[in-house]
């Protein structure tokens, strides 16, 4: 395992051009939320633009629409059930938090990963979904993310009795499905199917509701952004956490909330460059 550093991030992380505009940026997709979870859908969209994306839009329950617009003016709409949607229009698509497991979400994710051809990250509903049917694994794109906290990669992958072998399981899963595995934890692990690294950010005031969403916008923002796989995955884990260490000094672990560490992602991207 390589523990990431400060400077890793330096180098990975793309200036903004002084001459650009919303196009140069990407468009992500977030597939999220349903009826008493919009939450989870505000949570990403906010982390999203937060970092850097050009264009995003929203997949959403129709009913369930304005929490967006009146939460996020900045992302575009666009309505569950008038799937099929047009993926070669986004540049990448995160998928899953908030959104259900039921039989329409289930459909929804076999097209989305069908499809295989953008950028894809896959985390909380969307990952339950494939564990209860393990089938749908077998056409995972490659270099697709999975962001798993130990319970989701225990119903995914079989019970496991610690971090250790949860992440010799990762190892052999990476290799075997030629994806990225998020390990989420308080050392979250990224595995690839070629390296394994820890994040070396965070703290416990991440372990609430909410983080796991903003997680999954950073690094959608960035695959549209058109960083690698593995960079974005490596570049948003440690913002997140780098955020969430900022926040620490203006709140504890308990009082912290992840809308409080999206706040921070700015100061969290300027220490970097510092």
């Amino acid at each position: 395992m390589v523990n990431i550093k400060r400077s890793d991030i330096k180098s990975l992380i793309k200036r903004r051009k002084i001459i650009s505009d919303k196009s140069d940026y990407g468009h992500a997709l977030l597939v999220a939320g349903k009826m008493g979870y919009m939450g989870a859908a505000v949570i990403a969209a906010k982390s999203a633009l937060r970092s850097g994306v050009g264009l995003l839009t929203v997949n959403v329950p129709t009913e369930e629409r304005y929490i967006l617009q009146c939460a996020i003016p900045e992302a575009m709409l666009m309505m569950r059930e008038e799937t099929p949607f047009p993926p070669e229009k986004f540049s990448a698509v995160g998928m899953g938090p908030g959104l259900g497991t039921d039989h329409a979400a289930k459909e929804l994710l076999a097209n989305v990963m069908l499809y295989g051809k953008k950028p894809l990250l896959l985390d909380a509903d969307a990952l339950n979904i494939l564990s209860t049917d393990k089938q749908l694994l077998n056409n995972i794109p490659n270099s697709t993310i999975i962001t798993p906290h130990a319970k989701e990669f225990d119903r995914l992958f079989g019970e496991h009795g610690n971090t250790n072998a949860r992440i010799s399981t990762a190892i052999e899963k990476a290799k075997a499905y030629r994806i990225i595995i998020v390990l989420k934890g308080c050392q979250t692990a990224i595995v690839s199917d070629e390296k394994q690294y820890y994040n070396t950010t965070g703290n416990a005031g991440l372990a609430k509701g909410g983080s796991g969403d903003a997680l999954t916008g950073i690094i959608t923002s960035f695959l549209a952004q058109g960083y690698s796989p593995i960079d974005a995955a490596i570049v948003g884990v440690y913002i997140h956490g780098l955020a969430a260490d900022i926040t620490l000094k203006q709140q504890s672990m308990a009082t912290m909330m992840i809308t409080d560490v999206i706040k921070n992602f700015g100061k969290a991207f300027k220490s970097v460059h510092a």
